[in-house]
């Protein structure tokens, strides 16, 4: 979509744009400021009523429109947030909901803060213009390139409206920062200054349209104190006050006095160029002014008057320091003047400011930046990095604030842009070398980056902004995207790359050519392929909407006979394989599978002469012959190359360099003295190249061959040669990047010969610095023992040239004493390679990862003698350094095993050597902190390196780690970078103890600094992955279980969510944590932090996370969607529209619906604002905008006067509550539910709902679910395609205000949205498949749904065939719950729910009715009897049958509030039904036995009880071992259990169950047959049961945990009062000569550890009697209240807190997997699907589902495979008793010989089988292997 068009969409929105703004601000410098705008406006559209500004923190006191005071609204979401009742403490469990709120608000606030009523005084004239300012002046929101057509300028303009608001500001959190005096800096000096603290930060200080692309011309005025100090009206004016300035975006007009009062004074600037107010920035303080000199060397075009003015400030004090960091900006500025053109604005200020919390802000003409950049001449690496930061703040004033993006997905393009032409002065500043050196490193971070986690760095289809994880990302790839496409353009292309297009480009946005300056990359391209003649969109497809970087691996082969170098190269995309997998991060993040391209490489032939060759990459892998242009017989025999070389060597020895170079030879290694003479070869031990590498090299056809010698790819190349080749590429190749490639490739070659070259490299000062500090790094790899430390020996020789002298002519290296001379860092390049001698020093190891002895020793000396006072230079950074090296070295680098660094396992093998050198370095390291503080260095850099130093080491527990070093420099006074690290130190260490936590969250809440505030937020949520990781929260999970799950094959899922699963894990055990997530403060605070209205946002973020991560949050219900209407003053009226005829009778037809719910554009601008007060009678005729209520609810557009409807039919049923029993000639028609307004039945309607319940939930359903709006779904034309829309939404609008006559019209608008779906969109794309998904879903779940309801219909229609009942009987109580409507009328006299009986066959059905004893038999297993296939009944158990009735109690218990149903008739077939029952109960009597013998069989002898004693009760507590067994009462109706569970799903032949459950009393005793596989002993003890007694549990001692108890004798162990347990009493060592006399029967930890690891405890049981027989024999010995007595009473407090965790019991891995298996195994098979979901009443039509089954006692698969999966279950018989539960639940509301009591009885056979086989296949190894997990028996279970 054009940019124009989104425009126009804007300002058809908001009705105007803004073409000019005056801010008039007075400021205090005490944190208020005052003042107002005038904005000017112009109208777009005539029915503007309100203008909605942004405004946050503003206090608005007045507002006017056109000299006219209107009335507004000013209402800021973000400072009226709030959890719960205001009366109460906010929860902290309900961080969700705040976390949601902060979103909406947030959204709400997009539409504008301030709404302001235009008075009917101010007329919206026309102004006879069309709309040309409309699209010069305001891009409100960016969009894809298109066709440039003049669609903007077809909009009618009106005359401009000045709008003044007058406001206030009184201590801002955003957008303004007030850098006042305080108690701990009462001498800092007082400013203030915009700050980019937010993303909307620009509106908390000025009222405005805070848009990006909302720009406009601008007019200053700032009112401020002359003086910050006070002064006397008659003082003269002191030489060393200061005046008050004010620096602003724009260009000065004038300074002048206040004309009222003289001690003020006033700034005015103004900003002619079209600017949005989110690049205006001012500074207002005492600044001193340093005015930048112009370029006297520039040329005549830009020097003198026509080079910009350039301005410095900065605070009083640091005067010295601006002139030195400003000293390139001059140079900057002509150098992008001379390359890329005029500078776009007409002067350009940078202003340093304290408290920034960036490190810098650019704005139009202004740059704030932080003090840290200021730097003195005594600086070195502070002043390059300084250089790099202005420079490219300085470039951003072309591209970035001129120049801006055309939407966010550009951004990589502008950002790119900038750093890339910042690049080009640097690379003109420090050279060519460090230019190239710098992209090639930037490249390998970008590789490391770019591995399949990023997405490309433009994505059009991305309308928000990239988040700050990617960002840097982006910054980073963009300039090197742009320099490889110079590359190619320059190459391939006419032009000289971007060179000849920059300049084009940035005169096209200064002559107004470039629409609005917004720039796309789709505009880039065309103007490169324009400019250069190539067609870039291949290059664009692959590096810039393209994700990921090649790796080429490549070998050369030279064929003799070919005469030609034959080149192998293969190439993969690590971010496509990572992702390959994955379709949906291969859409996402489109990772390109194979890049295309063309490679320069260069061969080096033998006689020294270098060709070029381009190779054509076209394919993944390729062979390429390059020809070889030196004769093979040349090769060897040709002498003048050896001859040449010699001639060379000689003219280098005797100093000749020219002769030397000449020959191409930049460094052979001659000339130097070290080289040459035999001694000192010997004294460095230079190796040679043997006779072997002699005839090899004299045989090799090349020298060497330079891959991607153009350096045109960002890849990774692998290559290999042979060693001496990299050598002649080191030393012979002039450019840096070869020269780095042959480094790397050495250091990965170590050798003798290698470790010279590479010393050679760093002696030879013509190699540039970066190398030779790389080849010092890379002798670390030669430092091996292979080599005898060759490596280490040539960084101590190399070192040795800053040191003094020994007096031994043949000293040994590794036992000198290395004193340093006076530092002199004059040689910048020997500063650097000094700097790197000491790191690869530090990084050398033994095999064993510890650092050698000399080399710890050597860093201590260069800190004891270190000497500075000579050193025109700083060497704060080189003693950080040499810090950070200390830290380095005493940390071993081993791998550890698991959890060797945690806490409680410390190492042991430091030596007192390691302890005596450790106590050196830290004693040094606290000598150059305390100097630190009396002469402070350089922001004070020593002090946070040695703080880092003891981070270090006490993160690797070398040392032990307090938070009593870093505690005190947190506090506010101390250097801000300084109280960071000391943060940071602190968080690594318990900081959680609520002291510390309490101080921290003030410090978050309350600290001045901005800066602090964030980071201790930021690293206060991410220390806390790092303790649990560290191992400082014990976790109480066997993190074994979910490593060896992820190895499962069975389960290749599960490989993918195991970083989930960790993540979970730890989030589990931090909250679990009683100092963590437990911790009272961090409850009491977290929530009243991120609800203060004053609190930073980022803050406030933090604050969520962590909360998020701690606090388990509150289950609630899904928020309601409301559609947000912004706030407006005006009170309109809708216009009058027909009243719709769908109002007043039912149904409404579709197109009306589809009218009001499907969110299509409106045929006139709406411009009708919210809060609308409507009179009565416009209530239905608002349009389509009165459908949407104030809080956001949808409506259907039917008015709300309540009309009769007519009696439809008898289908709405009486819901159970009246307390009479309805009269049978009653003609009052019954409540009809606005859902069956039309006509359709409640079982459609249930269906219906029920349906849209599970589409509304399935995964494909996301697209479907609001209708189609064609802004946001950018589907312009989707209304004139699709005529009528259809969406989830609107079905279940229409179902609820009954717009359906049947379910088969829910069906049809279902099919209509499919079909809309496809017709719209192509085949093939992402929204066409996942409507065919979603299609597929709804037809299966439709069809089944459908088969149940006309099942259930089936059976209905048999029931209503009953013949009149021939007499009555008194009433007896029913059920609660209301039978299905029918579809006729009510009957005069209904009746209860008759029983089915199908004797015979079909031809048998009849309607039969219950004697008066029905209600009082239990019916519930008879369902089959409804079946057709169901045995007739057998006349020889019909008197048995009567007799067990006939026990029964005939008085019914009569329960209130229950309709009494009308009189009872028999018609005879009682008799009959009980015979059925009587066949019924002989059946599963048989089954039951056969089921217990089966069992038997399975348990086999392990189980213990009688088949007698074997009762209901027992089997289901095995599911809930922790409670304890209850009888059942007299009356209860259903067998209960203490877990909540779900039933299977029983066949739709169940409806049966409703009617019995109808007749069935509460005074009814569960039958016999009710008891699934337990043997009974008589019918008639089961309707009477006695309480049995209860049993008292076999008391089981438990099998040793070895792990468990060792864990937690560690634990106690480590607790401060267990040191007198540590060891047995020692009575002359411990002073207590007589405790042996006393105590007969000693012990202590250091025994039960012994014995523990000699196995003699065998119980857990053992392990606990000896601990309190130790804690006993402390108190027996010692008297009360004495120390020990106190110790031995935490230690058992603690003992008694941690021993229920050691004895938890649940089942073991390998029991847990085998029961997983048999889990999968069965829900695989058929059978199992009737099992697999929970019983949903509703979905399948029987409601008393739950009045037979208790709904506790539900079970089903699923239920079991979660309890399972959570380890709810700790015994297998546990996991055997819900199963056999479920299957009972099924046979007993089914009936047995039912289909899904066949089914049942399948199912369980099947697990039987499942389990025997388990068991016999895996009893041998659990005994063998789990011996110490073993499970109690099933009573002690019980207890």
């Amino acid at each position: 979509m054009d940019n124009r068009l989104n425009s126009q969409r804007e300002h058809a929105r908001r009705g105007f744009s803004i073409s000019h703004q005056k801010v008039v601000l007075e400021i205090d410098f005490a944190g208020s400021l005052w003042g107002y705008t005038e904005i000017t406006i112009v109208p777009t559209i005539s029915e503007l009523r309100t203008i909605l500004l942004h405004s946050r923190q503003c206090t608005i006191h007045s507002v006017h429109v056109g000299s006219h005071e209107a009335e507004f609204i000013h209402h800021d979401s973000l400072a009226n947030l709030s959890v719960g009742s205001s009366n109460e403490a906010p929860d902290c469990h309900r961080h969700p909901e705040l976390k949601r709120k902060v979103y909406s608000a947030l959204q709400e606030n997009d539409d504008g803060e301030l709404s302001i009523a235009i008075p009917k005084e101010v007329p919206l004239k026309p102004s006879g213009s069309v709309g040309v300012i409309f699209n010069d002046m305001s891009t409100p929101e960016p969009q894809t390139p298109g066709p440039q057509g003049p669609m903007g300028q077809t909009v009618a303009e009106f005359s401009p409206i000045v709008v003044k608001i007058v406001y206030s500001l009184r201590n801002p959190v955003d957008g303004i920062q007030f850098v006042l005096p305080t108690n701990s800096n009462p001498y800092r000096v007082p400013h203030a200054y915009t700050t980019p603290s937010s993303a909307d930060s620009a509106r908390c200080w000025v009222p405005c349209i805070d848009n990006l692309w909302e720009k406009c011309t601008w007019e200053f005025e700032f009112v401020v104190p002359r003086y910050l100090e006070e002064r006397q009206p008659m003082e003269d004016e002191p030489d060393d006050t200061i005046p008050t300035v004010v620096v602003c975006s724009g260009d000065l007009v004038e300074q002048v006095a206040h004309p009222y009062n003289s001690n003020k004074t006033i700034f005015l600037f103004s900003q002619a160029v079209l600017t949005s107010v989110q690049h205006i920035a001012f500074a207002a303080g005492p600044f001193h002014l340093h005015t930048i000199p112009a370029d006297a060397s520039a040329d005549d075009t830009t020097s003198g008057s026509s080079q910009p003015l350039m301005y410095g400030f900065c605070l009083p004090g640091q005067e010295s320091f601006l002139t030195t960091s400003t000293s390139t900006l001059r140079s900057a500025m002509s150098f992008y003047m001379n390359e890329f053109g005029s500078y776009p604005f007409g002067s350009y200020k940078i202003v340093f400011v304290d408290e920034l919390p960036t490190q810098r802000f650019d704005s139009s003409t202004l740059t704030l930046a932080t003090v840290d950049l200021l730097h003195g001449e005594d600086a070195i690496e502070q002043a390059v990095e300084t250089r790099q930061v202005l420079s490219h703040a300085l470039a951003c004033q072309w591209v970035g604030i001129n120049i801006q993006p055309k939407t966010w997905s550009d951004l990589w393009l502008v950002n790119g842009l900038a750093a890339y032409i910042n690049g080009l002065f640097l690379k003109k500043l420090f050279g060519n070398n460090e230019y190239r050196f710098r992209l090639r490193k930037d490249m390998d971070r970008c590789m490391e980056w770019d591995n399949g986690s990023m997405p490309p760095i433009c994505q059009p289809q991305l309308l928000d902004p990239p988040d700050s994880r990617v960002l840097p990302f982006i910054n980073l790839k963009a300039p090197l995207v742009l320099h490889i496409l110079d590359r190619r353009l320059g190459k391939s292309g006419t032009s000289l790359g971007l060179s000849r297009i920059l300049p084009k480009l940035f005169l096209s946005a200064i002559s107004g050519e470039m629409q609005n300056n917004c720039l796309s990359t789709h505009a880039f391209l065309r103007m490169c392929r324009k400019v250069s003649g190539v067609d870039p969109r291949s290059f664009a497809e692959q590096w810039i909407y393209g994700s990921g970087c090649p790796a080429f691996a490549i070998s050369a082969s030279f064929n003799r006979k070919k005469m030609a170098v034959e080149i192998s190269m293969r190439q993969e995309c690590t971010a496509y394989l990572a992702n390959e997998n994955d379709e949906i991060a291969k859409i996402l993040l489109k990772p390109v599978q194979f890049f295309e391209g063309t490679m320069t490489i260069r061969i080096h032939e033998a006689d020294g002469t270098p060709y070029e060759h381009v190779l054509d990459i076209r394919s993944p892998f390729k062979r390429y012959e390059v020809p070889f242009n030196t004769k093979y017989k040349r090769v060897r025999r040709n002498t003048k190359r050896y001859l040449a070389r010699q001639a060379a060597a000689q003219a280098a020895a005797e100093g000749d360099t020219e002769a030397a170079e000449a020959m191409g030879m930049v460094d052979m290694g001659f000339g130097l003295e070290v080289w040459e003479k035999e001694s000192e070869r010997e004294n460095w031990r230079v190796a040679d190249w043997t006779e072997e590498d002699e005839g090899v090299m004299s045989g090799a056809t090349y020298e060497w061959i330079r891959m991607d010698a153009d350096f045109e790819w960002i890849a990774k190349l692998s290559f290999e040669q042979p060693d001496f080749m990299w050598v002649s590429q080191l030393q012979r190749d002039r450019d840096v990047v070869a020269q780095l490639e042959a480094v790397h490739a050495l250091a990965r070659q170590p050798t003798a010969i290698v470790s010279s070259t590479l010393t050679k490299t760093v002696l030879v000062s013509n190699y540039h610095y970066r190398i030779r500090c790389e080849a010092a790094l890379a002798l670390v790899n030669c430092s091996i023992r292979k080599l005898d430390f060759l490596g280490l020996f040539h960084l101590f020789k190399l070192f040795l040239r800053y040191c003094y002298d020994s007096d031994e002519p043949k000293k040994d290296l590794f036992a000198h004493t290395y004193v340093p001379k006076p530092n002199d860092f004059s040689d910048l390049s020997e500063y650097f390679v000094r700097k790197s001698l000491v790191n690869a020093i530090a990084s050398i190891r033994f095999e064993d990862g510890k650092s050698p002895s000399v080399v710890r020793q050597f860093l201590i000396d260069q800190l004891r003698y270190n000497d500075n006072t000579a050193n025109p230079y700083s060497d704060a950074f080189y003693i950080c350094t040499v810090i950070s090296a200390a830290a380095c070295s005493a940390v071993s680098t081993a791998p550890p095993e698991r959890g060797e660094l945690l806490p409680t396992e410390i190492r042991t093998h430091h030596t007192a050597e390691d302890k005596e050198l450790l106590d050196q370095t830290r004693s040094e390291v606290e000598r150059y902190r305390s100097m630190d503080r009396l002469i402070p260095s350089f922001h004070n850099i020593v002090t946070i390196a040695a703080l880092e130093f003891h981070m270090v080491i006490g993160v690797a527990n070398v040392a032990p780690s307090s938070p009593n070093l870093f505690f005190p420099l947190t506090r506010e006074g101390n250097y801000i970078p300084v109280r960071i690290a000391a943060f940071d130190g602190l968080f690594l260490t318990k900081w959680f103890t609520p002291p510390i936590m309490k101080y921290v969250l003030s410090v978050i809440a309350n600290d001045p600094s901005r800066v602090v505030q964030r980071t201790v937020a930021r690293n206060a949520c991410q220390s806390l992955a790092l303790l649990a990781q560290m191992g400082e929260m014990k976790s109480n999970l066997k993190d074994h279980e979910s490593l060896l799950i992820e190895e499962d094959g069975s389960h290749p899922e599960k490989s993918k969510e195991s970083k989930k699963t960790e993540l979970d894990a730890m989030i589990k055990v931090l909250r679990k944590d009683r100092e963590v997530g437990k911790n009272e403060v961090l409850r009491e605070f977290v929530m009243p932090i991120a609800l203060a209205p004053d609190v930073d946002h980022e803050v406030r973020w933090c604050m969520l996370k962590l909360a998020d991560l701690l606090i388990r949050p509150v289950e609630e219900q899904p928020p309601t969607v409301r559609i947000h209407i912004p706030i407006t003053p005006v009170t309109e009226v809708a216009p009058s529209l027909p009243t719709p005829k769908i109002a007043v009778k039912p149904p409404v037809p579709p197109a009306a619906a589809r009218i009001i719910k499907s969110g299509g554009p409106p045929k006139s601008p709406v411009i009708a604002p919210p809060k609308l007060k409507l009179p009565a009678n416009a209530a239905s005729s608002d349009g389509p905008r009165s459908a949407i209520s104030r809080g956001g609810t949808p409506k259907a557009s039917v008015p709300p006067a309540k009309i009769a409807l007519p009696p439809t039919s008898a289908s709405a049923v009486s819901k159970g509550k009246n307390k009479k029993p309805p009269k049978p000639t009653s003609t009052k028609p019954a409540h009809v539910p606005k859902a069956q307004s039309s006509g359709m039945s409640p079982q459609d309607v249930i269906l219906c709902r029920s349906a849209l319940r599970k589409l509304m939930s399935n995964k494909h359903a996301t697209l479907f679910k609001k209708p189609v709006d064609p802004i946001r779904d950018q589907a312009p034309n989707y209304f004139d395609v699709i005529k009528n829309p259809m969406d989830l939404s609107t079905m279940s609008a229409k179902i609820d205000n009954g717009l359906y006559k049947d379910r088969f019209q829910f069906q049809a608008d279902f099919r209509l949205m499919i079909q809309n779906c496809k017709t719209y969109n192509q085949v093939g794309t992402y929204v066409h498949n996942q409507a065919i998904h979603f299609e597929t879903f709804f037809e299966k779940q439709w069809t089944i749904m459908s088969k149940t309801l006309e099942s259930k219909a089936q059976a209905q229609s048999v029931r209503e065939i009953a013949p009149p009942a021939p007499r009555q009987r008194p009433p007896v109580p029913v059920a609660k719950f209301s039978p299905p409507p029918q579809s006729a009328p009510a009957a005069s006299n209904p009746s209860r729910p008759a029983i089915k009986l199908k004797l015979g066959g079909p031809q048998n059905q009849s309607q039969q009715t219950q004697p008066s004893e029905g209600p009082k038999i239990k019916i519930s297993k008879s369902a089959n009897s409804s079946r057709s296939d169901a045995p007739p009944p057998k006349p020889s158990h019909k008197k048995k049958q009567k007799e067990v009735v006939n026990k029964r109690d005939p008085t019914p218990d009569l329960v209130p509030d229950v309709d009494a149903p009308p009189p009872y008739i028999d018609d005879g077939s009682h008799d009959l039904y009980q015979e059925v029952l009587a066949i019924e109960r002989e059946k599963d009597e048989k089954k039951r036995q056969r089921s217990a013998q089966e069992r038997a069989l399975v348990n086999g002898p392990s189980s213990k009880r009688k088949k007698d004693d074997i009762e209901e009760d027992d089997i289901l507590a095995l599911a809930q071992p922790s409670k304890k067994e209850r009888p059942s009462p007299a009356g209860s109706s259903s067998t209960t259990t203490s877990e909540r569970a779900v039933a299977p799903a029983p066949a739709p032949k169940a409806k049966p169950a409703q009617d019995r459950s109808a007749s069935r009393t509460p005074s009814d005793a569960p039958r016999p047959s009710l008891k699934g596989k337990e043997k009974e002993s008589t019918p008639s003890t089961a309707s009477t049961p006695v309480p049995s007694k209860p049993k008292k549990p076999a008391i089981q001692a438990t099998p040793i945990n070895e792990k468990k108890c060792k864990d937690l004798l560690k634990m106690l162990q480590k607790s401060p009062d267990a040191v007198i347990f540590l060891r047995p009493v020692n009575p002359e060592l411990d002073g207590c000569p007589t405790y042996y006399d006393e105590i007969k029967h000693p012990m202590d930890l250091g025994t039960m550890n012994q014995k523990l690891n000699d196995g003699r405890y065998s119980t857990m049981e053992d392990f606990r009697k000896d601990m309190e027989l130790m804690i006993s024999n402390c108190r027996q010995f010692n008297p009360p209240g004495t120390p020990p007595v106190l110790s031995a009473d935490a230690l058992e407090k603690l003992f008694k807190k941690e021993w229920p965790k050691a004895m938890e019991r649940k089942l073991t891995w390998s029991e847990k997997r085998g029961l997983q298996g048999i889990m999968n195994a069965l829900v695989k098979e058929p059978i199992s699907f009737v099992f697999r979901e929970p019983v949903d009443p509703v979905l399948l039509g029987i409601p008393t589902y739950f009045e037979v089954i208790n709904r506790k006692d539900a079970r089903d698969l699923r239920t079991i495979r979660t309890k399972l999966d959570q380890d709810k279950y700790d015994s297998v018989e546990a996991f055997e008793a819900d199963i056999t539960l479920m299957i009972k639940n099924a046979i007993v509301f089914n009936g047995a010989d039912s289909e899904v009591g066949s089914i049942a009885a399948q199912v369980r056979d099947r697990v039987q089988e499942l389990m025997v086989n388990w068991k016999s296949g895996g009893t041998k190894k659990r005994k063998d292997g789990e011996k110490t997990s073993s499970q109690p028996s099933k009573k002690a279970k019980l207890s």
